[in-house]
């Protein structure tokens, strides 16, 4: 898969230009906090960035369909990058709040689609369904590293250093890392504007429709998880191992990537995320009842391993039923789904542990995964996508 010529310029610069993804959420927490002593106009700001990205997430996937990645791309960054400086100006100034909240929606609204587009250049570099199915996979493994090593480094420089310190390395990797991809115009998707194909062709909604929710059910799973785990280890009086436990998790998760991509699947990627989404939900629910530390990263470390399998398959479903035109569009659906899915899932979350402790919320998590196995087993089989 690697040796496609450009694969490997794409896929590298394609992991810096995500890092602010696993970043800036977490960077303007601490900004925020940090200048201003109160986690609930950081909360407030950081859900601004976030809410602007999952508006516009799709819209940019439509842009880089119609016009390409090479014309979109760049012109995103560039205004990413500047609201992000505002954002950043804004709070160290001591501005008022509706400035800083006006940057930072700037900011996520001009969010690029990177991990859509990159996705996008391995369906149009590669005809293998195999082989898609790894790259597919090789890049879930990506999304892994990203989320276990942006946090640790936006956090690192934030507490050692200063709290913009994060934010500028972020967006320098981004500005760099999307140039550097948007420039490489051997294996970029060619545009599909409405002058040159005609009417748009439709989006096949019988299958997008019930992989966003099963996407969302993924970010519900996500969220909840995360803050009850907290809780969690907080009620054990070691919820310094938190954090830990989550990155077992993670790592069941990547694990599980890595061997999806080695396997010659003979099952279609619609049976493997029916089935994957029922186990991640199936594996929260043995953690309702469990009270020791080492159980609960073992079943975590089990539980990790349904993730990476279900989001393949699921990014595999969309990409072999959309119509290549609007192919990017289609994944940055799932995307967007997935991101709104976190904020609720921790929400719910935390209201169930206020009121009957950290392991009754882990019922969360587990009805999330149910939920989205309902949609998946109701989803329409894909028909192939016009060329």
């Amino acid at each position: 898969m690697l040796t496609v010529p450009g694969a490997w310029v794409f896929s590298l610069s394609g992991f810096f230009a995500r890092l602010p993804v696993s970043m800036v959420s977490l960077g303007i927490v601490l900004l925020v906090s940090e200048a201003h002593g109160s986690y609930g106009q950081a909360g407030t700001v950081a859900a601004a960035y976030l809410i602007a990205n999952a508006v516009f997430a799709i819209g940019h996937g439509r842009l880089i369909d119609r016009f390409g990645q090479s014309r979109v791309l760049p012109a995103a960054q560039l205004l990413y990058t500047s609201g992000l400086v505002a954002l950043v100006w804004s709070v160290q100034t001591e501005q008022a709040t509706p400035v800083t909240l006006a940057s930072a929606a700037l900011c996520g609204a001009a969010l690029p689609q990177i991990g859509s587009c990159v996705r996008a250049r391995w369906n149009h570099a590669l005809d293998d369904p195999r082989q898609l199915q790894t790259a597919f996979a090789f890049e879930s493994v990506v999304d892994e590293c990203l989320f276990v090593l942006g946090p640790t480094v936006v956090t690192s420089l934030a507490t050692l250093w200063h709290p913009v310190a994060g934010l500028g390395v972020a967006a320098t990797c981004g500005l760099v890392g999307t140039l550097v991809l948007a420039s490489q115009r051997r294996t970029e998707p060619p545009a599909h504007p409405r002058s040159v194909d005609g009417p748009r062709a439709a989006m096949p909604w019988r299958t997008v429709a019930p992989m966003a929710v099963v996407c969302a059910s993924l970010g519900v799973v996500f969220g909840a998880a995360e803050l009850t785990t907290v809780a969690f280890a907080e009620d054990h009086g070691a919820k310094a191992w938190s954090g830990p436990l989550l990155g077992l998790w993670a790592l069941g998760s990547l694990t599980a990537g890595v061997i999806a991509g080695a396997i010659n699947w003979r099952s279609g990627p619609e049976r493997r995320v029916r089935w994957g989404v029922l186990l991640l939900g199936l594996t929260m629910l043995p953690l309702t009842v469990i009270h020791s530390m080492w159980l609960m990263a073992l079943f975590l470390l089990i539980g990790g391993f349904a993730i990476a399998p279900t989001l393949i398959a699921a990014l595999a479903l969309t990409a072999s039923a959309v119509p290549t035109s609007r192919l990017t569009e289609g994944m940055a659906v799932l995307h967007t789904a997935m991101g709104i899915g976190v904020a609720p899932g921790a929400t719910l979350a935390g209201l169930v542990v206020d009121q009957y402790g950290s392991s009754a919320a882990y019922l969360v998590p587990a009805c999330a995964g149910l939920l989205g196995a309902v949609a998946a087993w109701l989803g329409r089989p894909p028909v192939a996508s016009p060329a």
